[in-house]
């Protein structure tokens, strides 16, 4: 197939949003149309229905006949994303992916762009880079999580943070406020579960486990720097285990500011290939993406793909 993302930027837009995201807009999604109107030859939108439609949407989109979109557009939350890199990655080179906040965690708008307001990020986007443009077109490497064949984007964790999606289904809260008071509470009590975490066929942590993540971007749910020194390009996945010698309750403040990195019972370590067990023979708890897996059992094993996945990021920055 045809490559169609290129560094001289985007002409033809597809934009996904989620009404069941977080802080969706009905508005937002008017004003991202309209600023994407402006500066592309055609648009179109699509609002999801369900669980996976991101996914069959850009899919469509991208193999169907007619000219496809070469820019994907997605106004939603981290789940929404994890479902349009499914699709983009399966069909490399056809569009670009670019985010505008619009759920929880946001986690995917933050590895690329921080705290900037969407209007300045979609704008960098939109001009074209040959006329002086602030954004440009990177590569980024995702992980295969190999029992599911998904694609991972922003990281995959077990322990605390895997948990503590299940806590947040009971909290009256919404935004980066929900997942902070259920990181808080998961961890007041968490047990640490007796894992080993593998790099390229090397044992790097055995023994009681708070939490593996593998990944991936910095952040986890907007706040927490839990990989402070992933590059998203290396052609690496990096992890980050933090062992039983360190109090759960802690976790979420040391997190925060990556305080953990300097304990002697974190493990920080990059491989292709990383393989996180729970040596007991249960379930492991994991997360990727802010989706809790279910149907993983005991292990999980993450394979890099280098250079999988096209996005629009600042152009003084390497992400």
């Amino acid at each position: 197939m045809a490559d169609n993302a290129t560094d001289q930027g985007p002409t033809r837009a597809l934009v996904l949003a989620n009404p069941a995201s977080g802080s969706h807009s009905p508005q937002l999604v008017r004003d991202v149309a309209e600023l994407c109107a402006g500066g592309l030859e055609h648009v179109d939108i699509h609002l999801t229905t369900a669980p996976g439609d991101a996914t069959v949407a850009v899919r469509r989109a991208l193999e169907g006949p007619g000219r496809a979109p070469d820019l994907v557009v997605v106004v939603g939350g981290d789940g929404t994303v994890r479902e349009v890199v499914q699709a983009l990655a399966s069909v490399p080179g056809r569009a670009a992916l670019a985010v505008v906040p619009g759920g929880t965690g946001n986690s995917g708008y933050k590895m690329l762009w921080g705290e900037r307001p969407w209007t300045e990020s979609l704008k960098a986007v939109l001009t074209d880079p040959g006329a002086g443009g602030s954004a440009r077109l990177r590569r980024l490497d995702l992980a295969r999580l190999t029992e599911t064949g998904q694609c991972v984007y922003l990281g995959a964790c077990s322990g605390v943070i895997a948990d503590a999606l299940i806590r947040a289904r009971d909290i009256p809260l919404t935004g980066r406020d929900l997942y902070t008071k259920a990181f808080a509470d998961t961890a007041a009590g968490y047990v640490p579960y007796p894992g080993r975490v593998t790099v390229d066929g090397r044992v790097v942590h055995e023994g009681p486990t708070v939490l593996a993540n593998v990944g991936g971007g910095r952040y986890r749910g907007g706040r927490y720097l839990v990989l402070p020194d992933s590059l998203l390009d290396d052609g690496l996945l990096d992890v980050c285990v933090i062992g039983g010698g360190v109090p759960a309750a802690d976790v979420p403040e040391l997190t925060r500011t990556a305080a953990h990195m300097g304990l002697p019972d974190t493990v920080y370590a990059r491989g292709r290939t990383v393989t996180v067990e729970r040596t007991d023979g249960r379930r492991l708890p994991l997360e990727h993406d802010g989706e809790y897996q279910h149907g993983i059992g005991p292990s999980a094993t993450f394979e890099v793909m280098p250079g999988a996945l096209a996005v629009w990021a600042p152009a003084q920055e390497r992400p």
